[in-house]
């Protein structure tokens, strides 16, 4: 029986199996991430307690001591409370972050695949030279550059991800500048400019928006290293990253303290992963042409 009369007949194959794991992936990473941002929005109109408050006769509080349902940490700050605020940090600096590197990123791609030459040699090059640094580094020798923060923190992983969307974009665009449909458009006379934006970009538009879901939990990554290494999101502001550094004096008589903020990265991180893998099997019909 061959693969179509199996289908027919209701039994289903190995590549429609394989597709609805993929929409369960989406759906598992579309409500993580909507749990995330939620918690966010909630975070701006209430907490159980202020986040930022210190009560020394409260440190070290256990789970549900006292109302605190997370405890508290060693200067008798309310976990949940962090953790809750602690998503604005960090769905904040990825907004931010991946909205720098799209803006640059894109454009410059484009003009590397349009113009061809030595004007993609030049921008190719220079986005070697970035990415020949480890994103985080390069965020690091940023930030160290200017001052610690959240502002910097968000430039500064922005413009470590511009090469990627640059290479991505550039790799993209190639193909569909060799169509016939862009050929015919320029038989009328339209620019480079037009054509990237009416018919190259539309056409590419499924794997940026993937890559842009990947670089977000990269992003998420990138500003709790900096937070964990001192020079991300200063004190008072929560972050998770932070949360994880001052944890670590107290590892061994309260390990929840790195426990929870742990797990709200990786939740996080783990999120937008699997959307963006649902979103690259939905918005890509190559992948399910060459499983099928």
């Amino acid at each position: 029986m061959s693969v179509h009369e199996a289908t027919s007949a209701g039994e289903p194959t190995k590549p429609r199996r394989f597709s609805q794991w993929r929409r369960l992936n989406f759906v598992a990473g579309f409500v993580i991430v909507m749990g995330v941002v939620l918690t966010a929005l909630v975070s701006f109109v209430w907490t159980p307690f202020n986040p930022e408050l210190v009560a020394a006769d409260k440190r070290l509080l256990g789970l549900g001591e006292r109302g605190h349902v997370l405890g508290t940490d060693q200067f008798g700050r309310d976990l949940l409370s962090q953790i809750m605020v602690g998503s604005r940090t960090a769905l904040f600096v990825g907004i931010l972050a991946v909205t720098i590197a799209i803006m640059i990123g894109i454009p410059l791609g484009g003009l590397a695949a349009a113009r061809r030459g030595w004007v993609e040699d030049v921008v190719m090059r220079m986005s070697d030279v970035i990415y020949a640094f480890p994103p985080v580094l390069l965020a690091i020798l940023l930030v160290a550059a200017v001052s610690p923060g959240t502002a910097s923190a968000m430039v500064a992983i922005g413009i470590a991800y511009i090469p990627i969307v640059a290479r991505v974009t550039r790799g993209a665009s190639l193909s569909i500048f060799e169509r016939d449909y862009v050929a015919a458009a320029r038989t009328y006379g339209r620019g480079k400019t037009f054509i990237f934006l009416r018919h190259v970009l539309p056409n590419i538009a499924s794997v940026l928006i993937v890559q842009m879901t990947i670089l977000f939990s990269l992003a998420i990554l990138a500003e709790a290293a900096l937070s964990f290494l001192g020079i991300g999101t200063q004190p008072p502001t929560p972050s998770w990253g932070r949360s994880l550094r001052d944890a670590q004096t107290f590892i061994s008589i309260a390990p929840r303290l790195a426990i929870w903020p742990g797990f709200a990265i990786a939740l996080t991180v783990l999120g937008f992963n699997l959307m963006g893998d649902g979103l690259r099997d939905a918005l890509d019909p190559r992948l399910e042409s060459s499983r099928s």
